[in-house]
């Protein structure tokens, strides 16, 4: 079975997040897509970070009716912060029989250079990438990378940052969640500090 691990601290999981992860599913050459939830990230500070089960929680809230998208909580057992070829690594331990492949934007591609041992993840895993809107210079050269998959997915510019942000300005960002994400996460009064 092939597997497009889709990795975020999903703080929280909105629609932007689900159009890339059917998307996926649907037109890329993936059995499944698992939204592994990160606990932390090196890149951000842990600090603005949910609870990281309540973070899972609202993942399989949002993906419970995708069946070929599921929430993962693979990281949570694994040391912090956690790298992705760990994970991997773990991964395969595990599910011996799956073969795992990344899937990330086009502003991770970018970075992909700074990420712990990215020669061995271009090495052994095919990438599919999302397009997103940059100002940034191409990486032109990891593009044409036999392992690297630009995939002509839908450009959503939703973050996780301008959800929390506007929850606690008191604006209404409902139409940007899945409809048991925004109950959730209005129910427990969650970003509103």
């Amino acid at each position: 079975m092939k597997i497009g691990l889709y990795f975020g601290t999903y703080n929280p999981i909105h629609v932007g997040h689900l159009i890339i992860a059917n998307h996926m599913a649907e037109f890329a050459d993936l059995d499944q897509i698992w939204m592994v939830v990160t606990p932390h990230n090196p890149l951000k500070k842990k600090s603005t970070l949910l609870d990281d089960h309540q973070r899972l929680e609202m993942v399989y809230l949002a993906t419970k009716d995708f069946p070929k998208i599921k929430p993962s909580d693979i990281e949570f057992k694994l040391p912090q912060p956690n790298y992705t070829v760990n994970t991997l690594v773990h991964l395969h331990e595990k599910y011996p029989n799956h073969e795992f492949s990344l899937i990330m934007g086009e502003d991770n591609l970018k970075t992909l250079h700074k990420w712990k041992n990215y020669e061995v993840l271009l090495d052994r895993y095919d990438i599919y990438v999302y397009p997103r809107i940059s100002s940034e210079e191409e990486n032109t050269a990891l593009k044409s990378h036999p392992k690297i998959h630009i995939i002509d997915a839908p450009i959503v510019e939703i973050s996780s940052t301008f959800i929390r942000n506007n929850i606690k300005e008191g604006k209404n960002i409902q139409p940007l969640l899945p409809p048991k994400v925004w109950e959730y996460i209005d129910h427990n009064n969650f970003y509103k500090k």
